[in-house]
């Protein structure tokens, strides 16, 4: 499945409220920012993480169970705003980033504000660059449909992986 319409670039709000996968799958609107929009959308989802564990304090089962959803939304949400714009990996899909932000700080807290501040840096720098095996798994699903949404999924959930295995081994 391919769009038949010329690809949209920037999304605006106009497009953000056009459909819930849009609004979810554009971070509710960071992922509308014209610089780094991954970068707007990690923090973000680093601000929106704090706040659910500051007013909903969610149990570890709550927390996996979020994030399954998340995962499984994401990737719906992420399907539906790439087809609908056109562009098979639009970098103004923050939704990845959201999901694997909320892994690395649900799994590698608690920790103090510059604990949090490096595992940003250290998971801006992993989806950013690409080192191996984020380019593998970026490089793995590509295209339109079920198969590109994984991908847009996967390689950010990869890179939480190395920045968690990075804090495991800074830690121990």
């Amino acid at each position: 499945m391919t769009p038949a319409f010329p690809p949209i670039v920037r999304p605006d709000l106009r497009f953000l409220l056009a459909h819930p996968a849009h609004f979810i799958a554009l971070g509710a609107g960071s992922g509308l920012s014209r610089k780094a929009p991954g970068t707007v959308g990690t923090l973000w989802g680093w601000a929106a993480f704090l706040l659910l564990q500051t007013l909903w304090q969610p149990t570890d089962i709550q927390w996996a169970a979020t994030l399954g959803l998340m995962v499984l939304g994401g990737w719906w949400a992420a399907e539906v705003t790439a087809l609908h714009m056109g562009i098979a990996d639009p970098g103004h899909i923050v939704i990845d980033e959201i999901v694997a932000i909320w892994l690395v700080l649900w799994l590698a807290m608690p920790m103090g504000f510059w604990g949090q501040a490096a595992a940003f840096a250290l998971f801006r720098f992993f989806d950013a660059a690409k080192p191996q095996p984020v380019r593998w798994a970026d490089r793995l699903f590509k295209g339109f449909g079920a198969r590109g949404a994984w991908g847009i999924m996967f390689d950010d959930l990869v890179a939480a992986f190395c920045t968690l295995l990075v804090i495991a081994v800074w830690r121990f």
